[in-house]
């Protein structure tokens, strides 16, 4: 935990929750071991989206459409969301939850790598959630970038690697170095891009939150 246990538990206890649907598919989603954004995050999107009121909403990593589906009941009516997902036995899965939320008309679920499909992509997106493979993050900012409109929100979800993401890449596992040492890169890209202002927040598993400032035509090559 980010913040300690004791106060992750007491934030949560705070958070007012969800619709009972949405219950259900974080439960399910949990019994089958299939990773979903933490509460503490949850309520951070359901802030944005209020504050920020987009309209057109583009999710790198679906899984099987927990996050996405939260996005579409608290973003405002009209909205409509692109997810990616590349993993195939979840994409009927969340195909299926999108039919039974009566969301199919709202959310469209592009299949594949988010390397190739972000490149066919034409945008421009208001708010751009990023919880796709974490060593991929840096691949895929510059065609974030050039998607996201003026004034536009880019969340991105587990950047802290539960407090890894401090210690040197020699004290992490071999096999999570490369993912290590990407993360540490992005965050630096991200906190330092000439057309984004952004903020590390120790949320839920670490969440940066980057607006863009101006558009990427204007940045000087």
């Amino acid at each position: 935990m980010i913040l300690g246990e004791r106060m992750d538990t007491f934030l949560a206890s705070l958070d007012a929750g969800n619709t009972p649907f949405l219950d259900q598919i974080e439960r399910e989603a949990l019994k089958t071991n299939v990773p979903v954004i933490r509460t503490q995050t949850q309520g951070l999107l359901r802030f944005l989206l209020a504050v920020r009121r987009p309209m057109s909403i583009l999710e790198v990593g679906c899984a099987i459409g927990f996050s996405a589906l939260l996005m579409s009941e608290y973003a405002p009516e009209g909205c409509k969301i692109t997810t990616i997902e590349k993993y195939e036995k979840r994409i009927p899965v969340a195909r299926e939850n999108f039919a039974r939320a009566g969301k199919e008309d709202v959310i469209t679920l592009l299949e594949g790598d988010a390397a190739n499909i972000l490149k066919e992509l034409a945008g421009p997106y208001d708010f751009i959630f990023m919880d796709a493979a974490k060593g991929q993050y840096i691949h895929f900012l510059p065609e974030i970038l050039r998607l996201l409109a003026p004034g536009g929100l880019l969340v991105s979800d587990n950047v802290l690697q539960d407090g890894d993401i401090l210690e040197s890449r020699f004290a992490v596992e071999r096999r999570n170095r490369t993912i290590h040492s990407r993360m540490r890169e992005y965050l630096y890209e991200l906190t330092h891009h000439e057309a984004l202002r952004t903020v590390v927040l120790p949320v839920g598993d670490g969440v940066t939150v980057s607006c863009v400032t101006k558009s990427s035509k204007d940045i000087e090559p």
